[in-house]
């Protein structure tokens, strides 16, 4: 099957213990129900993607070490085609999370290889690039690497996306303007607003911003369509010039109804089920590719986990007939 979508990103070895509080600062609280599993925001999104059948690649760096080898071992099993670069300097990129007994996380990450990235190794898989229909980006790997990739994409003409996490301290509105698709939550768009714009949103009042006003703050953020997260309020979409099949500049799309178990990885479900949703239709609306990234997000919360909670295309059209 010809490559359909292409992720650069990250890969983590993720550590998550639960907890039924978060701890306040300086305190030490029990955890329970310890568990290690894939993670990085890049691998759980290529996760996600071919688990929708989608003919995906994934390329980052590990270290040259256990994780990094079981990183290649699992990417492999899950059909995704990896392509690493093995640093030597470095160790694999590791993870905490704590998950509380509503379903919420607090993460802390050492990004260590994924921020050693080298563009030219990037540039060296163009042939990859060439093949393909889509690309995604995260802001978990160096940005002169990302950056790289997108330039790529550009110059093969893929739609390029970016999701904007973790927000760049060095991110700039030149990256930006490499992106055809921007799928923010709703904290990176408040932080994104405040650099870019000047304009002071909370995050908390995101969702209840009346569309006229997300819209105008989305055109001023970015030329191409952008996707706010809103978690259980859906999704806001923005288009500029190019509607990509929607009738509407914008629009909300309703979250699915889920009693969620884990929210971690499901920023990512989103993403990685929007890119295979875009790379396998040409004229269908946008609104359904956002649509069907909004279940398969929906259906990871009910798992624990971040790449293994990722569902699979079947398990997602049984539940939503």
């Amino acid at each position: 099957m010809a490559t359909q979508v292409i992720v650069v990103g990250s890969y983590n070895q993720d550590h998550v213990w639960q907890v039924d509080r978060f701890p306040q600062p300086g305190e030490t609280r029990r955890g329970s129900g310890f568990r290690t599993g894939p993670g990085g925001k890049g691998f759980n999104q290529a996760v996600a993607c071919a688990r929708q059948d989608v003919a995906t690649v994934f390329i980052g760096a590990r270290g040259k070490d256990a994780l990094g080898e079981g990183a290649a071992t699992l990417a492999e099993s899950e059909g995704l085609m990896g392509c690493w670069q093995v640093r030597e300097d470095v160790p694999t990129g590791t993870a905490a999370i704590l998950v509380e007994a509503s379903g919420q996380n607090q993460i802390i990450v050492d990004l260590a290889a994924n921020e050693r990235l080298d563009p030219d190794f990037l540039r060296a898989q163009s042939t990859r690039f060439a093949d393909a229909r889509v690309l995604l980006v995260q802001l978990e790997n160096n940005l002169d690497a990302t950056r790289a990739a997108l330039e790529l994409g550009g110059e093969h003409n893929l739609t390029c996306v970016l999701n904007p996490a973790p927000v760049h301290p060095d991110l700039d509105a030149g990256l930006l303007g490499l992106v055809d698709v921007l799928t923010p939550n709703e904290s990176e768009f408040a932080q994104l607003c405040a650099r870019f714009l000047d304009a002071e949103v909370a995050t908390d009042d995101v969702a209840s911003l009346d569309d006229e006003r997300l819209h105008t703050l989305c055109r001023r953020l970015c030329n191409g369509s952008v996707v706010v997260t809103l978690g259980r309020h859906g999704s806001f979409v923005s288009h500029g010039a190019a509607r990509r099949g929607d009738e509407a500049d914008c629009y909300r799309v309703a979250a699915e109804t889920v009693t969620p178990v884990d929210t971690t990885g499901a920023g990512d479900a989103f993403c990685g089920a929007l890119v295979a949703g875009l790379a396998c239709t040409d004229s269908a609306r946008f609104a359904d590719a956002v649509r069907q990234a909004g279940r398969v997000a929906a259906m990871s919360t009910e798992r624990a986990g971040a790449a293994v909670a990722m569902p699979r295309r079947d398990e997602v059209a049984a539940r939503f007939r």
